[in-house]
């Protein structure tokens, strides 16, 4: 339990994994002033929210959150809020409009100065005047305090983080904002453009987090293929990053993710073919498999170019689980398109698969393109790819049966059964390998046997070790 003399702050964290990566910045710098934290906002001193604001469904999901801690506020039961992260940066003051209870809009630029706004918030109150506040929903005189400033030239350190996920993987920022300028994507206005982290910064967060007990890196930005590009006289590269993390980090696993197909290097597949710690798996994001709406969106490939990549992928690494994701419903979509997506989705067979419909974000260039689809239909088209992914995932499931493989374990299922993950695998966002309750500990790699599936996940019985 907290100490009762010391304020209490809890904080939730919303949307990517760069945005959890700021989350633990943010509770680490929360922590260091002096606030003790809490899982429930309910009976807080303070709560803090990190938003997403990337499309529609993740600010209604932060608006969501936003509400039932006003409600917590108005009864009497929570003392300020905060509101952080990237809808803070896209709306600022406007936020105020739909929630008047909120305290704090504390932007991107201010996130390692967050901790000195919450103290000033609760400046000079001691325990038993918080309480009384809270039950009397008093707000000072001074009103919101709004903080969203432009963004640093360079990306922050996320060195010295609470870490929020298990303590055996991590994630590991390399790039913040983008370049692309995809005509769908908001992230340029809102992160900012591309900067890359040091490679000496890198290593030494690399190094902080190892140490720490992570067994798995996952690498994460914007896009990490572009790694380097926004300081070409400093000879900065992925591939130049990877084979450093090969050499000077003591790490089983390092798994590479937002990788753009128009600029995946020749030295990064390398990399992939080399094996372990660099995993045989890739997140590449496509979009789509049309030429024409590829164009439209500003990805800087074809289908053609596509089809060529993932060929050049198959060759160099046999063993490869990609995942990728999709756009549907984008303005001049047909149903042809659609029935072209779906088929290509069946052929490659992806292991991994997700599918977004089309959000019209104000300010970028496709929200004013002619031929908007109704969300109705964009609706039905998710619901359609959204099948035919998951029949090739459960078909690649069940194929896997009798295998043999080494599996990272997670936690524990919502059935006692224990969450594990194999190299094709990544944390949160893809199937699971589920192994008997106490067949081993969170953090272990275990040897096991595929014995089914269910539905996308592996079933596995541990081994002794694998045959070779």
């Amino acid at each position: 339990m907290p100490d009762a003399d010391l304020p209490t702050v809890a904080l939730v964290s919303l949307g990517c994994p760069k945005n959890l990566v700021d989350s633990e910045r943010m509770l680490a710098g929360l922590v260091l002033a002096g606030f003790a934290p809490t899982p429930e906002p309910d009976g807080a001193d303070l709560a803090v929210v990190n938003t997403c604001g990337f499309i529609d469904l993740a600010r209604a999901e932060s608006n969501e959150h936003l509400d039932r801690l006003e409600a917590l506020k108005r009864s009497g039961r929570l003392g300020r809020i905060v509101v952080a992260g990237c809808m803070a940066q896209r709306l600022g003051r406007a936020i105020l409009d739909c929630h008047p209870a909120v305290d704090a809009v504390v932007g991107l630029a201010e996130r390692d100065r967050l901790a000195e706004v919450c103290r000033d918030l609760l400046h000079g109150v001691p325990a038993k005047r918080r309480r009384s506040r809270r039950r009397s929903g008093r707000k000072d005189a001074a009103g919101p305090v709004v903080r969203v400033g432009g963004l640093p030239a360079h990306v922050p350190t996320d060195r010295e983080r609470l870490r929020l996920t298990p303590r055996h993987y991590a994630y590991l920022r390399i790039t913040e904002g983008c370049d692309n300028r995809c005509t769908y994507c908001a992230i340029p206005s809102i992160r900012g453009p591309l900067r890359s982290k040091p490679p000496d910064e890198v290593l030494a967060e690399a190094h902080e987090l190892v140490a720490d007990g992570a067994r798995e890196l996952v690498l994460i930005g914007q896009d990490t293929t572009a790694y380097g590009r926004d300081a070409p006289e400093r000879g900065w590269s992925l591939a130049g990053l990877l084979a450093a993390l090969r050499e000077r980090i003591g790490v089983e696993w390092l798994r590479l993710m937002y990788a753009h197909p128009a600029s995946l290097e020749d030295a990064v597949i390398e990399h992939l073919a080399a094996g372990p710690p660099l995993v045989p798996y890739l997140d590449l994001p496509l979009q789509h498999a049309s030429t024409p709406l590829l164009r439209a969106m500003g990805r800087r490939v074809t289908r053609e170019t596509v089809e060529t990549l993932l060929a050049d992928l198959v060759r160099a690494v046999p063993s490869l689980a990609i995942r990728t994701s999709f756009i549907v419903g984008f303005p001049g979509e047909t149903e042809a398109d659609v029935a072209d997506l779906e088929a290509f989705v069946r052929k490659v067979r992806f292991d991994h698969v997700g599918v977004f419909v089309y959000s019209p974000e104000i300010g970028t260039p496709a929200s004013r393109l002619p031929g908007q689809v109704p969300r109705e239909v964009a609706r039905q088209w998710w619901d359609r790819l959204m099948e035919a992914a998951g029949e090739v995932a459960r078909e690649k499931a069940a194929e896997r049966i009798g295998e043999w493989l080494t599996v990272l374990v997670d936690g524990s299922a919502d059935d006692g059964r224990l969450l594990a993950r194999h190299a094709g695998q990544a944390p949160e966002v893809d199937s699971a390998v589920l192994l008997p309750a106490g067949a081993a500990r969170p953090g272990e790699f275990v040897p096991v046997r595929v014995t089914g599936a269910e539905g996308v996940d592996l079933t596995a019985e541990p081994a002794e070790d694998i045959p070779e």
